[in-house]
């Protein structure tokens, strides 16, 4: 015999929440059709059973199925229960983003992704600074107050913590953005970035082009994290090829620069750094140094005649996150990851 939530999409009521249960019960038959759990003509838990299961008082019940049946989304036939009678749900999709920091690439997945919801969405935005309990502070006290939870998961301390907290989140309000969740057997929907893959793939691509250089050297921050993927894949693309290869963390002004060696830099200080170091000792760009830098923006286009980059498309991860959404998706999808050669290599 079937229990009831085998029957039916199992609801969530809280009553700590200040939303009025009424509304709760509305909100939960209106996410289950636009996340396709509900389809018309399927039948819903009749008053009794809703009051029963969830311990709510019938007048509550009674309450939501009548506005309902107003906005025609559910109907009553006689004797058999109520039916969902139209799906084509009216409301916008309540969405929080959890950005791990703002910077100019996050503001353009920021503005892909608003611009590809259009009218369709309410978005609030938050950021979480790669903490844990800024993170828990986040998801618990919003854990119900949302359609879609879009999360950064950069975190590089209390890594389990954090995880274990956007496990809490139902899967299919779950959209993983940049960082894909490591050795995670749930499933939600994601786009992300291969960070160890990408740099391998993205410097093979380049590989003719690089054999003027006899040395490659990563720029890896220390001060601002990044994923350590980075430094695994970099290693793995010199060792493959023979490239004899260092990491450092950051470009000084006494940071000694030398001819035949190609430098992949990340944040964009220690690249005006290394391009004042050249200058200084009047090393050519593209021809006694090489320079790749992370991540496209329009500046790198002209400076100094064109700064080669190995970026992702940061206003198609925004577009796809949305796309999932909208079209109510639950895929994981690799964003594209390129090398852009200019001069400077």
């Amino acid at each position: 015999m079937q229990t009831l939530n085998e029957k039916y999409p199992v609801f969530t009521i809280d009553d700590e929440r200040k939303t009025p249960k009424y509304l709760q019960v509305i909100d939960c038959i209106t996410n289950a059709i636009k996340q396709g759990k509900l389809r018309k003509g399927d039948k819903i838990y009749s008053i009794n059973e809703c009051s029963n299961e969830y311990f709510l008082s019938r007048d509550t019940v009674q309450k939501a199925y009548d506005i309902l049946e107003q906005r025609g989304i559910i109907c009553a036939i006689k004797g058999k229960g109520f039916y969902i009678s139209r799906t084509d749900v009216a409301g916008k999709y309540r969405i929080l983003l959890l950005f791990n920091k703002i910077s100019n690439y996050k503001k353009q997945i920021y503005n892909s992704f608003i611009e590809t919801m259009g009218d369709n969405a309410v978005v609030d935005l938050k950021i979480h600074h790669c903490n844990a309990k800024v993170l828990e502070g986040l998801i618990l006290d919003n854990i119900y107050d949302y359609d879609y939870f879009v999360i950064m998961p950069h975190f590089y301390e209390n890594i389990s913590e954090a995880y274990n907290l956007i496990y809490k989140i139902p899967p299919e309000k779950l959209i993983v953005l940049d960082k894909d969740l490591t050795y995670s057997n749930k499933k939600y929907a994601a786009v992300y970035q291969d960070f160890k893959n990408d740099i391998t793939e993205a410097l093979e691509s380049g590989l003719e082009i690089l054999k003027k250089y006899k040395k490659l050297v990563l720029v890896h921050p220390k001060m601002v994290s990044y994923p350590v993927e980075i430094i695994t894949g970099f290693r793995n693309f010199c060792m493959q090829n023979n490239y004899s290869n260092q990491v450092i963390y950051e470009i000084k002004e006494n940071t000694e620069i030398t001819a035949g060696t190609a430098y992949v830099v990340i944040e964009e200080n220690d690249l005006v750094q290394l391009i004042k170091n050249c200058n200084s000792k009047k090393l050519r760009v593209g021809k006694d140094v090489g320079i790749i830098s992370y991540n496209e923006t329009p500046l790198k286009e002209i400076l100094i005649n064109g700064i080669s980059v190995i970026s992702t498309d940061h206003a198609k991860m925004g577009e796809t996150a949305a796309k999932l959404i909208l079209e109510n998706r639950h895929e994981k999808i690799k964003n594209p990851f390129t090398l852009i050669l200019r001069k400077s290599l």
